[in-house]
């Protein structure tokens, strides 16, 4: 199953970082990164309160820096995930041309069909909640990916 999956939501410090930790653990196989929308916390680590979250998980993303979705992260990943509807707006403004690339929200994923976007802890400050939803869309996303690679052998 080797792809290259970039997870995006608006700042790159809470919910898309959260995401790429929790799915590198779930398929370290997979090649991960993360993106924010906005460039308001470029090279910024992880907000604390969200590493902290995860720490009490076991998972440890303070290697992560904060950086900004471009339009040739397109041309470097199978699969752009994202957080809500804003963000998918803001990927899908930037598509190339032509492009075929399919951005997701991570919540399609997730078995918890009420759920159309991962709320944003920084503002909600329901982090634990954030990361449930983030751990069951990820065992979703890694079904997907495994049966998508089983259906191409």
């Amino acid at each position: 199953m080797p792809q290259k999956v970039l997870f995006v939501c608006l700042g790159n410090i809470c919910r898309s970082p959260a995401a790429e930790g929790v799915f590198r653990d779930l398929a370290p196989e997979v090649q991960t990164d993360s993106a924010g929308t906005s460039g308001w916390h470029l090279g910024q680590p992880p907000y604390e309160a969200m590493q902290l979250a995860l720490r009490a998980r076991g998972l440890d993303i303070s290697d992560l820096r904060a950086r900004q979705f471009n339009r040739l992260d397109f041309a470097h990943f199978a699969l752009i995930i994202v957080m809500d509807e804003e963000n998918k707006t803001e990927v899908e403004a930037l598509r190339p041309s032509g492009n075929q690339i399919p951005v997701r929200l991570f919540t399609d994923y997730a078995n918890r069909a009420r759920a159309d976007h991962v709320p944003d802890p920084y503002y909600t400050r329901d982090f634990d909640g954030c990361l449930n939803l983030i751990e069951q869309a990820a065992r979703g996303l890694k079904q997907a990916l495994d049966a998508s690679a089983s259906r191409e052998n």
